[in-house]
């Protein structure tokens, strides 16, 4: 699918070069093309971008590895993206400028919830096959940290951090993160303190960022200029189901317009909000089914459902056929 795209950060490769390893090493050992990191314009899959950062735990098995490189990237190698986020006018701002562009710019998602006093950062994967590496978590998880030490020049630590894993024998993600951090938990969660998020930026620079804006945007342009507003709607939905039904007002967000406009081109193109959500859930419940390791229950979650039996219904209106006899159906397709 040409949303699964996403491009490998420079910094990464920095990264890479400060724990003195070989760019072609790297490569080698995830079985990608000893070429990559030559390619400015290259572009990985989810699968191959899991792929680099298994290689590096394989390479250097070592509990905090991801955080030691969060540690050693200057910040002047970030992604437009992640650089803009230090100019930004507060951590909340500057979190939220990370959230949104990656949203436009990779697979990832960055899930940013206040509720309670506490502000809950979750990622996303939505065309993954399989779990995110650890260092992949960890590399999140500390850059969105940095983002507030080095933004509001102060040491802010989160409130706590939860992580899938088991425990390590090193202590070194308390000693980083300086809070308490538990493992074996259900998903990875990055829990921060919403008073932190006022704490202003002193580098806060306006006329910067309306410089760095529009780059930002590109990628946004180049989907507005290679297709049509039902399909720009489609691949915004498709990336946000997994976190539930997203509403109208969240993909004009996504797509830098006012509800009204959003509804206006929709309208215009002579289909529904309604029904670009029920293409965008059958379009990638048909990928999803295709993979003959999923669980239909899985399946329905990914697609935003609370209950397998919502998504059968839906499924069998679509098609005429339930989930299970589509796939019997068709294996000989998947195959």
């Amino acid at each position: 699918m040409a949303a699964d795209r996403c491009k490998v950060p420079r910094a990464f490769w920095q990264a890479v070069a400060h724990l003195k390893i070989a760019p072609s090493a790297l490569l080698r050992q995830a079985r990608l093309p000893a070429t990559l990191h030559l390619h400015e314009q290259g572009q990985v899959t989810t699968a191959q971008f899991f792929a680099l950062w298994k290689a590096l735990e394989e390479l250097r098995p070592e509990p905090g590895l991801g955080l030691r490189l969060v540690q050693s990237v200057d910040t002047a190698v970030h992604p437009p993206s992640s650089l803009a986020a230090f100019y930004a006018r507060d951590y909340r701002d500057g979190l939220l400028r990370i959230a949104r562009f990656k949203r436009l710019c990779s697979p990832e998602q960055l899930q940013v919830e206040e509720a309670k006093g506490e502000c809950i950062v979750t990622a996303e994967w939505p065309y993954a096959s399989e779990p995110e590496p650890s260092i992949s978590t960890d590399v999140t998880f500390a850059s969105l940290v940095e983002l507030g030490r080095r933004g509001t020049g102060q040491h802010v630590t989160p409130k706590r951090v939860e992580l899938m894993r088991p425990r390590p024998s090193s202590d070194v993600y308390q000693t980083y993160f300086d809070c308490p951090v538990g493992f074996g938990a259900a998903r990875n969660r990055l829990i921060l303190k919403a008073e932190d998020l006022d704490r202003p930026f002193p580098g806060h620079n306006q006329e910067l960022l309306e410089i760095l804006t529009p780059a930002l945007a590109s990628a946004l342009g180049e989907l507005q200029a290679r297709s049509s507003i039902k399909e720009q709607v489609k691949v915004v939905l498709k990336r946000s189901l997994a976190s539930g039904r997203p509403e109208l007002s969240d993909v004009a967000r996504d797509l830098g317009v006012s509800d009204r406009t959003l509804q206006r081109r929709i309208t215009q193109e002579g289909t529904s909000f309604r029904a670009l959500l029920a293409e965008a859930r059958l379009e990638l419940g048909r990928q999803f089914l295709s993979d003959p390791t999923a669980e239909i229950d899985e399946v329905a979650c990914l697609l935003g459902y609370q209950d397998a039996s919502s998504f059968y219904r839906a499924f069998r209106y679509w098609e005429g056929v339930t989930p299970s006899r589509w796939r019997e159906l068709n294996g000989s397709k998947i195959h």
